[in-house]
């Protein structure tokens, strides 16, 4: 058996240091405005200090966590006029994947639709928030799949990854979850029927709608 190189391995647990952090972090366990602490992840982590602070650099670079001189790195915080930003532009995103969506959508995404739809149902029914916003997730990437569009996913997925933290709050109250899956399942009939003009409408006004929860939570 030839060996890994050192350098692989090294590179390899930094960045299975990175994506458990960024777990914990959509999961809410380090919150915006957090502040990361070196000797700390490594006790939990099991290793040295030196592959959680590249992991922490790898985090640095996708935007969710930032380094504050002579303070230490923290988990990001984005203001509400930057939360509303990114909201009007993913709305505009979603807009455009679902309707290209409506136009590639088969009988096995349409299986695949109803399976998510049932699954956020009964997340919603039991008030799993943790289960439906995991769901909810799968739903949206694969109207993005549907798109067949790489630059446009790619968009999509940073404007959510600087949401994460906070649209986790959308799904707090059983009637703010059977609301967002009621707006999914008009979606979905609309991508399923191949009704691009409607799944584009749906998709920006299910964002809008998201947008207009989350400033009510804040409030």
């Amino acid at each position: 058996m030839t060996a890994v190189p050192p350098i692989a391995t090294a590179e390899s647990l930094s960045r299975s240091i990175a994506e458990q952090l960024q777990q914990l972090i959509y999961a809410g366990e380090f919150k915006a405005g957090d502040r990361l602490n070196e000797a700390a992840l490594a006790v939990r982590m099991g290793t040295s200090r030196g592959p959680i602070r590249e992991a922490i650099r790898i985090l640095t670079g996708t935007g969710l966590v930032t380094p504050v001189v002579n303070r230490g790195v923290f988990v990001r915080q984005v203001s509400i006029r930057e939360l509303l930003e990114i909201y009007d532009l993913r709305a505009l995103v979603f807009g455009f994947a679902a309707a290209r969506a409506a136009e590639n959508v088969a009988d096995e995404h349409r299986a695949q639709f109803e399976a998510l739809l049932e699954g956020m149902e009964q997340a919603s029914q039991a008030g799993d928030g943790g289960a439906y916003y995991e769901r909810n997730v799968q739903f949206h990437a694969l109207v993005l799949q549907l798109a067949h569009n790489e630059r446009a996913h790619r968009l999509y997925d940073s404007y959510v990854k600087e949401l994460h933290l906070y649209r986790r709050q959308n799904f707090n109250t059983a009637g703010n979850m059977r609301r967002s899956n009621a707006e999914h399942r008009k979606l979905y009939e609309a991508i399923a029927k191949g009704n691009a003009v409607k799944a584009k409408q749906y998709a920006e006004e299910h964002i809008q709608a998201g947008k207009q929860r989350l400033l009510a939570s804040a409030a």
